[in-house]
């Protein structure tokens, strides 16, 4: 029986893994909500690397439709060739794209397909891939052909939680809801990314990254992605668990503050409340 037991750069946690695996052994989506940056669309790559399957990705925007999933059908450039004499004119075939479910459909291997922020697309949009999921198969009516999948494809979910999704559609899903990880899952994220990280200096960088997440009135708390990208500036430019600790009321902000803290409000508001935490210490 196919299992995810995680993978050696992918911090899965126990209760990760089982929702994993109860929706590949129910044979549903898994739909996979959490905020921004805790490794929502990295779970479906790294699934397909654990389990050594294929991998196809269908990232969501606003203007996307579920028929775009399935195929379309290029009537321009058929027109346009019709126009030049091209032979290739009389296969109505030749002028029809594959989209990302109808590649999984058609793989060798069991595949993990991702449908990558689903909440973005139009409130019908899920609805209109119930019976595609349901029955894994589809009409192609300009080749009058019937698609059916090889393989029940591992189908992963995510949802930024931007809209509410149908009733109908989260009937047919396995739900997991991504906790922000707490210190003990996040130096473990950050040893596989930054093994050679001092301890010192993983301390005093997690203490203020998660002392910034607590600020009362942020816009946007940093997430993990965000973490990962200021370690990694701190190690490029050399930067020593000291500066942390320095009681200099012009270091209120912590260094290369840019990677964590995305727009000015939020800047001013840290160095307001840290600035006035100063104060009250000094």
């Amino acid at each position: 029986m196919t299992r995810f037991e995680g993978t050696d750069s992918y911090v899965a946690t126990d209760d990760l893994m089982m929702a994993v695996n109860a929706a590949i052994t129910l044979e549903r989506p898994l739909l996979i909500k959490g905020e921004p940056g805790t490794g929502k669309t990295m779970l479906a790559e790294e699934v397909a690397r654990g389990l050594d399957a294929p991998l196809f990705q269908w990232h969501i925007k606003s203007t996307s439709k579920a028929q775009q999933g399935l195929y379309e059908y290029d009537a321009v450039s058929r027109l346009r060739d019709s126009q030049l004499g091209d032979e290739r004119v009389h296969d109505i075939a030749n002028y029809i794209k594959r989209g990302p479910l109808w590649q999984a459909f058609e793989s060798d291997r069991r595949p993990v397909l991702l449908i990558d922020e689903i909440d973005k697309a139009d409130i019908e949009f899920p609805n209109d891939l119930l019976r595609e999921l349901d029955r894994m198969e589809f009409f192609v009516y300009e080749t009058q052909q019937m698609v059916q999948a090889r393989h029940r494809p591992i189908i992963i979910i995510t949802s930024n939680n931007e809209k509410e999704l149908p009733d109908a559609f989260l009937r047919r899903c396995f739900f997991h809801f991504i906790r922000f990880p707490d210190k003990e899952t996040m130096t473990q994220i950050v040893d596989v990314h930054f093994p050679e990280l001092k301890k010192a200096l993983l301390a005093e960088a997690l203490q203020t990254f998660f002392d910034l997440r607590e600020v009362p009135g942020l816009r946007k708390k940093p997430s993990t992605s965000e973490l990962l990208d200021w370690l990694k500036l701190l190690l490029a430019e050399d930067i020593s668990a000291e500066v942390f600790r320095s009681r200099d009321p012009k270091q209120v902000i912590p260094p290369l503050h840019g990677a964590l803290l995305k727009n000015e409000q939020d800047v001013q508001l840290f160095e307001r409340l840290a600035f006035m935490a100063r104060r009250e210490q000094g």
